[in-house]
Formats: structure tokens, sequence, C-alpha cells
């Protein structure tokens, strides 16, 4: 990840070589103490040595300043790198990821475990190079002043690793645990906040409150468990150091005594000790964060490992598979870091080129069989075709699978069997970008995102718009009207889902931001199912304003939707058992009849209600 992420390596050189600087006038400073300190004793001072001290002070802290600014300056590319690469890749991520994981453990992998690589790079790395620089310098000086007393203050060393080595895995374990349990903390979040009217409505916050304080309890069990570990470390490290210390200090002074040792070179002793001690207790710190680091960064790596929708589907993978030498991206063994960034660099550039679908051609459906993950097939060798230009409705108890068929189109899902054809190619060769953009999907609650009227309409467009054309498509969708009456109009905000709209008011943007797309295959799941009359009425309307000249796919339970269709095709439990017009089916499908009565039924009810 640093290889891949860390910008400018010319800056980091820099910073590597201020770090050397800074830890050479460190290692300078201890020097001119003892002839300092020695001149004194000798009732002698020498000007030069005071400039030189202070030369060295100096540079050691100019060359510490601009080394930690780069040093935080690289840290902070570094995540931002890391987070963009991580955002950019859960955008291409395949719905069936979504299905199967909450966001709020995604926003966590995206701000928790970034934030602790950023802590690693930025408060700890750049003190561990100096600190290591310093540990070295500090120690052949030593030896070359008094091997005896080096070798007396080395003797800690086995001991701090002996201590250090087995916490340090443990510290990875707890880190681990603890950015599973951060990350489920996250998506309980998210989902209660994102439903907080179902909370409220239900009276279900002692329910959250009980799981979320169940989560903040295993979050602070964790957090007393690494301060259980760092508990025991300090007050054992500081102990090791301050009976280094004394030894040194005893038996330096029993030298000084002795004639054997100078007064200045026992300070100088003493002092590159503690530039010893105090950047070994630094290297502790950094052990510590990098095994946290250790463990975001494993989470982190598996999501980015994770297979990214693939843009010309499983045919061309199929192809790449015959090659011998070839395996198969996101299917090794282990999960390749790599991998994943030839994939996403891929889909970034089938993103970007240019690709004309033909729509003048009929559509397949050749024995495509379809279920979701190891569950039964929602959908079982369905075969039929529709024309450029027609009108086709999906029909059917709940749990047909009409959605399911919609997801297929948009390609959310790929086939468990069979294929689907525009014309004589699969659907799967078409590059994803460029088969998504002939599409618009109206969906029974289409949804909004946070931001203006204006944003939602033009929402998804790369082209430049108009504001002529937003209040174009918003005319044809009957939304002028209530729009241009609100106070800021075009630029009202809509709130979180489009909260501050009624439902009939965000289908009808939903529909303008469908229009202006100009799609040549239209999608329509349930539009108005769930609108009151006049609203119904109004969304009717600017649906068949949509759907002109267009080839237009239908999940609809009313009557009047179906009897329009050029094609209706009836489906019951994922098995195609009727297909053909209104009235063909109304004479030889059993089911189907009775689906309509049903409506007629509903639909009188619900005019002698209304009159």
């Amino acid at each position: 990840m640093l290889r891949s992420a860390v910008p400018r390596r010319g800056l980091f050189a820099v910073a590597i070589i201020l770090s050397v600087l800074e830890a050479a006038g460190g290692l300078i400073v201890p020097l001119f103490t003892r002839d300092l300190i020695d001149q004194f004793a000798a009732s002698g001072l020498d000007i030069g040595v005071i400039i030189w001290l202070i030369a060295a002070f100096f540079v050691q802290a100019a060359a510490g300043g601009f080394s930690y600014y780069f040093m935080t300056y690289i840290g902070e590319m570094f995540v931002r790198n890391i987070r963009l690469r991580l955002w950019n890749h859960i955008l291409k991520l395949k719905v069936s990821y979504f299905d199967k994981h909450e966001s709020g453990e995604l926003i966590s992998r995206v701000t928790q475990d970034t934030n602790t690589l950023k802590t690693l790079i930025t408060n700890h790395l750049v003190t561990s190079i100096s600190g290591i620089l310093s540990i070295i310098g500090a120690l052949v000086i030593l030896f070359v002043i008094d091997w005896k007393m080096t070798l007396i203050m080395l003797s800690a060393v086995p001991v701090s690793m002996l201590i250090l080595a087995p916490l340090g895995r443990l510290v990875y374990k707890i880190s681990l645990q603890m950015q599973d349990e951060l990350a489920a903390f996250s998506a309980g979040l998210g989902r209660v906040l994102s439903d907080i009217r179902l909370v409220k409505s239900h009276n279900a916050q002692s329910v959250e409150r009980e799981g979320g304080e169940r989560k903040i309890a295993s979050l602070f069990h964790f957090g007393m468990r690494e301060a259980r570990i760092q508990a025991f470390v300090s007050p054992l490290m500081t102990t090791v150091i301050m009976a280094v210390l004394v030894v040194i200090i005893g038996y330096g002074g029993a030298r000084v005594s002795a004639g054997d040792l100078s007064a200045g070179t026992l300070v100088a002793v003493i002092i590159y000790m503690f530039q010893v001690v105090v950047p070994f207790s630094m290297l502790a710190q950094f052990f510590t964060a990098f095994q946290k680091a250790m463990g975001a960064t494993e989470r982190i790596q598996e999501l980015l490992c994770t297979d990214p929708e693939q843009s010309t589907g499983r045919l061309q993978q199929n192809q790449q598979n015959d090659d011998p030498d070839h395996q198969e991206p996101g299917r090794q063994s282990k999960p390749d870091f790599a991998t994943a960034l030839t994939l996403s660099a891929d889909w970034e550039q089938s993103e970007d080129a240019s690709y004309q679908v033909d729509w003048n051609q009929p559509i397949h459906f050749k024995d495509v069989s379809f279920g979701y993950g190891q569950e039964d097939e929602v959908l079982r060798s369905l075969n039929f075709t529709i024309e450029p230009g027609q009108t086709v409705a999906f029909v059917g108890p709940s749990g047909a699978g009409k959605t399911t068929i919609f997801s297929l189109l948009e390609r959310f899902y790929e086939t468990s069997a069979g294929s689907i054809m525009l014309g004589e190619q699969n659907i799967e060769q078409i590059p994803l970008h460029a088969w998504r953009e002939g599409i618009g999907y109206v969906l029974q609650e289409s949804p909004l995102m946070s931001g203006s009227i204006k944003s939602n309409i033009t929402y998804g467009l790369t082209r430049p718009v108009t504001d002529d054309e937003v209040r174009e498509a918003a005319r044809l969708a009957n939304a002028a009207a209530f729009i241009e009456q609100l106070p800021s109009g075009y630029d009202t905000e809509v709130g979180e889902r489009g909260i501050k709209l009624s439902g009939g008011q965000r289908q009808r943007i939903a529909i303008a931001r469908a229009l202006l797309r100009d799609p040549k295959l239209l999608l329509l799941d349930e539009a108005t199912s769930n609108l009151d009359s006049e609203s119904e009425a109004l969304v009717q309307e600017a649906l068949q304003n949509l759907m002109h000249g267009r080839t237009t796919l239908i999940i609809a339970h009313r009557l009047s939707t179906v009897v329009d269709a050029d094609q209706i095709i009836f489906l019951e439990n994922g098995i195609l058992t009727g297909q053909g017009t209104h009235a063909q089916l109304m004479d030889g499908h059993a089911l189907y009849r009775k689906f309509v009565h049903q409506q007629m039924k509903q639909e009188s009810n619900f005019s002698v209600y209304t009159s």
C-alpha cells in the first residue's frame, strides 16, 4: 500500500535527509557539552565550542521541524490516496456486495481504519526514522567513548524485547477485533439514523438503545484490554530505564572519582543514553501503533481485493481463462492487492471509453435462470423477446421474479444460467458504463439524493445541461408547477432521501431525471403504486410523456397499463406461464383472468370510495 499510494518519493527522500540532519545535530550536542564541561573544570572556556553548540541546536531544531512537516504532508497525502482508492472502489463494487454488508461498515473502513494508518505515519513514522538514526549513532559514539558502560546499557535491550514481542502480537489481535467492532457499531449507527422515523414511529428507541449500549460496552472492553497492556508496559519500561540510569551514574561516578573518566565524558554518556532510551521508548509506541495499523490495513485490503463489477462481464473473462497462463482476477487463493489495482484501472478505462450501443435491436432472454447466492432460483429458464419500441408489461404474484428481471437488465447481477442478448450480442460483452447510459429506471419509491431539486434532476449526467433543458424535463414530468411555487425553486433542498417532498413529487422528479437522461430502454417498477389519486394521475401523465418512442418495460398492477401493453408476460414462481396480448391471455390463461377480475374489483371499489 505504501508503494502504491505514497506521493512524491523525492519529497520522502528529502524528509529522510532532514531526519538524518536532525539526528546528526542531536549526536553532536553531547560531544560539545563534554568539551564545555571539561573546559569549565579546567577553569577555561573556548567561545568556539559555545558557537558550535548553538549551531548544533539550531540544525537539530530546524531539520526536525521541516522533517516533521514533510513527513506529516506525506502521511496526509498517503491517507488521502488510500481513501480516494477506497471510495472509488466502493462505488464499483457489485450490488450483491451491498446486499451482504451494511453501509456503516464501509464508512468505518474509509474513516476509522484509514485514520489508524494516518496516526501511524504522521505521529510515529517521522519520530521512528530519526529515532533509529539517533540510536545507531549514539551507540557507535558510546562504544568509542566507553565500551563498558555501553554494554551495561545494552543489557536492557533483550529484557525489553522479551516484554514487547508477545505483547505486540496481543495488541495486533485486539486491534483486529476493535476494528471489526467499530465497523459493526458504525453500521448500526448508520442504519438507525437513516431510518430514524421508523424507529420513533414504532417506539423502538429502547430496543436500539440496548443494542447500542451493548456495542459501546464491547468497544469499552477492547479499549480497557489495550489499556491494561499499556499499563503494564509503560511502568515496566520506565523501571528498566531508571535501573540502567542508576547503574551508569553509579559506575560512571566511581570511575570519575578514580580519575579514569572525566566529568564531561560522564555527562556526554548520560546524554547519549537518553538519546538511545527516549527514541527506544518512542519505537515501542511505534511498534504498538504499527500493530494497530496492521489490523486496519488487513481490513482495508480485504475490501480493496473484493472484485468490482466486471465492465465486460464473464464472457471476456472466460475467453481469458482459455489462456493457460491466465488466472482469473479476484480468484486467487490469497487476496492480491496488485490484481485489485489492475481491475480498478480496467474499470476506469472502460468507463471513459466511447462505445455506441445499437438499441434498435430486439432484447432476447434465452434460458435465463438466476438465484440470489445459495438460495433457490428466483427465475427459471426464461425465454422471451422484446422488440424495439414495444411496451411490455410483467405481471404475476408477489415474489414471481419481476423486479429481478429488471436487476438483470441493469446488470446489478449476472445470470446463473442462460444469456440476455441485444440482437446477436450478449449484453455482458457491452461495456457496463455504455450499457447503463441507455437505461432509465424509475422505481416504486425512486430515491433522491440530499441536495437541490436541480442537482437531483441532473444526477449522473456527465454532459453539460442547460437550465432550459431542466425546466423542459420538469414540465414534461408534471413537476414544473410545484417546483416553481417553492421559495427557492429548482435550488430547493430536498433533505435526506428527499424527505421534504411528498411521494408524488419525488416520483415526478425521478421521471424528470429519466427524461433528461433520454434513455433508449425504460424500466418502470410499479412507479404509481404508492400514490394518492391526484398524484397518480399527474405521475401517470408524466409517464406517458416518458414512454413515448421508447422501449418500455413495466411492472404494474393497474389494469389500464397492462391492457395497453403491446405484450404481457405472466410469471409464476420465476417461470413464464403466459405471454401475449391482453386479449390472448384473457382467452387462454386462467390465472391472468383471475388477476384482471381482482384488479377490476379493486379499481371499482376505489372509484366508489373516492366518489
